[in-house]
């Protein structure tokens, strides 16, 4: 059944109000990296102090690999979250995506609430970003194009959430011919095109399927972080059936990185990165950007934008210690056979 426009803005609103509690996190399912540790090198001849993150993506300059995730739009309170994610974004030089921009395809007065973004991060990759059921419903893409327009996106993210939508109250489930409409998408878009899960993850078989129509870059968005499935339970006051259901994080890096010998993409870990070691694993595990949004939606609502600032500055602190420790010049040696099983240590 169609929904209001209201009915749209009321559950987003709802959405920040649970991801700000520690109400929807995973209940017995981790993102895994507890598992692991890193492999100490005792003779490492790293000069820490000449380790730099700086890189590009999509042809823009960017400090750190770490990309404030996709996380809302639509309505008063997201319009000042996004702006002011967005300033310490173009302060740290980092990459930002936007919540759906669905509220934007009902209705033009939310443009503003997802426009402040480029407005304010004018130097920086911004991604936009649509759901999997508004991509099968659009018939022509016209509409979804004009995100990318509206947004002055420097890449373009459509989200898979299948398990949401299927128990969300308001939910479409019915992504019938999403493939393809993904690839006409690619075809069509100027911008690279990003396909990223919502907390379930993505398997090595669904990676390949995507990366074989020319997807630009897979976010796997594991299992361990936010349960999507615990918000819409706790909305809708259901059984909690499926609440722990997905891959975990470390398991979907550890199957897709691989792939990296025969494809071209961005592989970007997210799913429960809630710390410095989280985010030196995701990147040891082959990611090359790491993602987060529920604790940086938390820090910044609790203790202020330049919490959020400092909190980035000291996870990538700490990285730099992990790869002096490890012996790794880059990111790219810290990729190298780093990590070892926990279980394999006694």
């Amino acid at each position: 059944m169609k929904k209001s426009i209201n009915d749209t803005s009321t559950r987003k609103k709802e959405h920040i109000q649970l991801c700000l509690t520690d109400k929807v996190g995973f209940r017995s399912k981790t993102n895994g990296f507890e598992k692991y540790d890193f492999i100490h090198d005792a003779l490492t001849e790293v000069d820490i102090s000449k380790l730099s993150f700086q890189t590009k993506l999509f042809s823009k300059k960017i400090n750190y690999p770490f990309l404030i995730s996709c996380m809302t739009g639509g309505t008063e309170e997201a319009e000042n979250i996004n702006q002011r994610l967005a300033v310490i974004a173009e302060e740290l030089k980092i990459p930002i995506g936007v919540g759906s921009q669905r509220q934007a395809l009902e209705n033009q007065d939310n443009h503003y609430s997802y426009k402040v973004i480029r407005k304010t991060a004018k130097s920086v990759p911004v991604l936009g970003n649509i759901g999997a059921a508004q991509l099968v419903q659009s018939k022509n893409l016209t509409d979804i194009l004009s995100l990318i327009d509206m947004l002055e996106a420097d890449a373009f993210v459509v989200h898979l959430n299948p398990l949401q939508e299927l128990l969300q109250p308001e939910g479409e489930p019915n992504f019938v011919g999403l493939l393809k409409k993904i690839e006409k998408l690619i075809l069509k878009s100027k911008v690279p095109v990003i396909v990223k899960e919502v907390g379930s993850g993505i398997s090595k078989d669904t990676a390949k399927r995507l990366l074989d129509i020319g997807v630009n870059g897979i976010d796997v968005a594991g299992a361990g972080g936010t349960s999507w499935a615990g918000v819409e339970i706790i909305r809708s006051k259901s059984d909690k059936d499926f609440w722990d259901w997905g891959l975990p994080t470390s398991y979907c890096l550890k199957e897709i990185y691989p792939l990296k010998k025969k494809y071209k993409f961005t592989l970007v870990g997210s799913g429960g990165i809630n710390s410095a070691n989280d985010l030196a694993l995701a990147f040891a595990f082959g990611a090359d950007l790491v993602a987060s949004a529920r604790i940086i939606l938390q820090t910044l609502m609790k203790n202020g934008d330049d919490a959020v600032t400092k909190l980035i500055i000291n996870w990538f602190e700490y990285l730099k210690k992990i790869m002096f420790l490890t012996g790794s010049e880059n990111l790219t040696e810290l990729k190298n056979g780093k990590i070892i099983k926990k279980e394999e240590l006694f």
